[in-house]
């Protein structure tokens, strides 16, 4: 018997081209699995109506048909039907103010929701992502806002020539001009006045790899964060310097009496304190990579930023991939577009100006930056959620949650069962 998926298409601005599913994938699910796709048809989608046709997927407005819908990004309220599965990333998990609205109607209807951030290994590994996108991106636009600032401050350097990543026509055309720009750095070496140049990295997971592969284009050396408090003196200016932060970097347990433990960390984040302000001052970028949530320690608060800035402040720009509003950089004050991707935080005023002019800190704070790289970003992604296509559509959704046919690392993304919170989720109650 036939069975069918749906694709909505993604309307949440202009810039999101992403399709969870590439056509190739459409074109082996019904070959091989019996299993039907139906699309909505898009004007800016990275792959063409006409992909999706020839691939075998049929073309329409309306997704009724299907009882299993494929997306991205959050979904309109008035798009959900009774009693239907939805996968996508909800970004409710942290009990999201600005989704919760959507989740009730999800309730209310009594839908099904799988959410990609969530469906994981055994080890609680993460298995279907964009993060490495996000950092090839977010590494990008972040020393191209960097260029920009000293552009801005006429001092010539060699990233006033790299552009924002949606101006390049994909990732091997970023990584063949960051090698003629890094040739440049080598031989007329980093300006005196913003030499030694550093960028600390904080956190080691996909995002953080995808940022570290473009910035090791350039004539990069990787220093420890210690290293970068004892011997900043010592640093060339013919490099560029990259320091990678681990969570023993940058907390530390509250009381003197505790050693670092990474998984008490984890299980009571409430016991450290941030010590990261220590490496500030000797870094000139910062791009964050981290899960942060409201439990945890900040890197940068505002009342330090506010004692500790003066006009010449090191730190020039910060990349805020992880993006979380007042989150960890606490001063990202909101998310930006990739028309407009970077606004200038004043730490005296606490105002905030678009662009990257003016008295201040930079921060580049696109929130969905894959969708810069949009062909590469979805075909790597459908590489990945193909593997686990065929079990989701044809699971039986009938019966009660534990008797569901899902495979273990998707049965852990289910949030919401037949319009219930799942076990796993029952702390979003208090966010509704």
């Amino acid at each position: 018997m036939t069975k069918f998926l749906g694709i909505r298409r993604e309307d949440k601005n202009k810039w999101e081209a992403r399709v969870p599913i590439i056509p190739q994938h459409v074109a082996e699910l019904k070959k091989n699995f019996n299993i039907q796709t139906i699309i909505q048809p898009s004007k800016i989608r990275a792959f063409k109506d006409e992909e999706f046709t020839s691939a075998g997927a049929t073309l329409k407005n309306e997704l009724k048909e299907c009882q299993i819908i494929f997306a991205i990004k959050e979904i309109p309220i008035d798009f959900f039907e009774s009693n239907k599965t939805y996968i996508f990333f909800s970004h409710t998990i942290k009990g999201q103010k600005f989704n919760m609205p959507m989740l009730q109607k999800m309730m209310d209807l009594k839908c099904n929701l799988i959410d990609y951030e969530k469906i994981s290994d055994e080890k609680g590994r993460r298995l279907v992502f964009f993060g490495r996108y996000a950092g090839l991106a977010g590494m990008t636009d972040t020393l191209w806002s960097f260029g920009k600032r000293m552009e801005s401050k006429k001092l010539d350097t060699a990233f006033n020539e790299i552009k924002q990543t949606i101006e390049y026509g994909n990732l091997q055309d970023i990584k063949n001009h960051f090698l003629e720009i890094g040739k440049k750095i080598k031989q007329n070496g980093i300006p005196d006045t913003i030499s030694p140049l550093v960028i600390g990295i904080s956190g080691y997971g996909n995002v953080s790899k995808g940022a570290q592969e473009i910035l090791d284009v350039l004539p990069v050396k990787e220093i420890t964060p210690n290293e970068l408090i004892n011997d900043y003196d010592n640093l060339s200016n013919k490099i560029i310097y990259k320091v990678i932060f681990k969570e023993e970097d940058m907390v530390k347990p509250k009381s003197i009496n505790n050693k670092f433990e990474l998984q008490d960390y984890y299980n009571h984040p409430e016991k450290y304190d941030s010590i990261f302000h220590r490496y500030v001052p000797n870094l000139s970028m910062l791009v964050n990579c981290i899960f942060w949530d409201y439990r945890y320690p900040r890197l940068i608060t505002k009342n330090f930023i506010k004692k500790s800035y003066s006009e010449d402040f090191k730190l020039q720009v910060i990349g805020d991939i992880s993006i979380d509003i007042n989150g960890a950089i606490e001063f990202t004050e909101k998310s930006t577009t990739p028309d407009c991707p970077s606004f200038v935080y004043n730490p005296i005023t606490g105002s905030v100006i678009d662009g990257v002019e003016g008295e201040g800190i930079v921060v580049m704070g696109v929130d969905n930056l894959p969708c810069e790289l949009p062909k590469e970003s979805s075909k790597s992604f459908s590489n990945t959620l193909i593997k686990f296509i065929p079990e989701i559509v044809k699971a039986d959704f009938g019966g009660d949650f534990s008797s569901c046919n899902l495979p273990k690392s998707i049965k852990k993304a289910v949030i919401l069962y037949h319009g219930d919170l799942t076990a796993d989720y029952k702390y979003l109650e208090k966010y509704l």
